[in-house]
């Protein structure tokens, strides 16, 4: 086990792609200023070409990401349109459209309980890894087996009050599952007190996954090499072989 800190990882997340699964984007907020594309994908699964953020969850996610990784190349994929429900149809097409576009890491702020969709959410996690592509996801809890971040390949990502905004914890266990935790509040908002904006496990995982487009701006390295370097140096250790 070991720390991440953003103080420690120089890079600003160039050349880094992360596809945002959620409910779209207001590219035009200070805290986004634009992003490289998009997509929503409605609960058949189908395309469509209106991404715009109507809900402010993923405009908030993606801040929260860019806060980390500002030259980070983001995708949005909207699968929430007026509520934050959606389908596991939609979010199997989701990451596929996601490796289709050669995206790095995937950030999905959101988790469903419901056991039928994981054959394929399974399946579609596993496409991801043959491509390179990591899937950032809300942890599983002892109330709530969330889905996808419970499944293997999946680098999960728990809620940890105690952890300042700018320190991820992380952990690989011996079959080479990456565990994170992170703090719960999302970027700031001057004005706005941090109990009165939203926050909890959704802005965890942005965090995680904002500090890890960080990490791997500059390398060709795989995620799971690339963490074990960066907890290395800043412990002083060196990673087993």
């Amino acid at each position: 086990m070991g720390l991440l800190r953003l103080s420690s990882l120089v890079a600003t997340g160039r050349g880094v792609r992360v596809a945002v699964i959620d409910s779209g984007v207001h590219a035009a907020h200070p805290h986004v200023q634009g992003v490289a594309g998009g997509v929503a994908i409605d609960a058949n699964g189908r395309e469509h070409a209106d991404y715009t953020d109507r809900l402010g969850h993923g405009t908030a996610v993606i801040a929260a990401i860019k806060e980390k990784a500002p030259d980070a190349e983001i995708v949005a994929v909207k699968v929430f349109d007026r509520e934050l429900i959606t389908t596991g149809i939609a979010l199997v097409a989701a990451i596929d459209w996601a490796i289709a576009q050669r995206a790095r890491l995937i950030n999905l702020s959101l988790g469903t309980t419901n056991t039928a969709h994981e054959p394929a959410l399974a399946a579609a996690v596993a496409r991801a890894r043959r491509a390179e592509l990591s899937v950032v996801a809300a942890a599983p809890r002892a109330d709530a087996r969330w889905l996808p971040g419970a499944l293997a390949g999946v680098v999960s990502v728990g809620l940890d009050w105690t952890l300042a905004r700018d320190v991820c914890r992380v952990e690989i266990d011996p079959g080479g599952e990456i565990r994170m935790a992170a703090s719960g509040f999302p970027r700031p908002i001057p004005g706005v007190p941090p109990e009165r904006n939203l926050k909890g496990p959704s802005f965890a995982v942005a965090n995680a996954t904002g500090m890890l487009a960080r990490l791997l701006s500059g390398t060709t390295d795989h995620l799971l090499t690339a963490i074990a370097g960066a907890v290395a140096t800043e412990t002083g250790t060196v990673p087993s072989s």
